[in-house]
């Protein structure tokens, strides 16, 4: 089964962080990757974001710059992992590093359609 790990950071908390602790963090990711192999699971993609100010949104026929929403939490990243069941993908999950919260989903299977 696939699952999508969306990682929600604090913008402005990771604007005052310290050149250590980014450092740290991609430390933190590094042993994340290590781990998600450790607990049955694979990571089939993933990519870390831009700031939500560098987003565009587009809504029918309007283009504008910068995010649909203003707020605090802000999507981050994200990892696309392939595990045996929801228990496993859950337990990875809870391992992702975030400053803020970590969304699981599982990935809709439309081969089927």
């Amino acid at each position: 089964m696939k699952f999508m790990i969306l990682i929600w950071s604090d913008e402005e908390a990771w604007a005052k962080a310290s050149p250590q602790e980014f450092t740290d963090m991609m430390d933190r990711h590094r042993l994340f990757s290590r781990r998600v192999v450790e607990l049955g699971g694979k990571i089939e993609g993933g990519e870390a974001l831009e700031s939500q100010q560098m987003a565009t949104t587009i809504r029918g026929d309007q283009v504008t710059d910068g995010p649909f929403v203003e707020s605090k939490e802000a999507l981050g990243g994200f990892y696309l992992i392939d595990a045996p069941d929801k228990a496993t993908a859950l337990a990875i999950a809870r391992e992702c590093p975030t400053n803020l919260a970590i969304e699981l989903r599982p990935v809709w299977d439309t081969s089927h359609i």
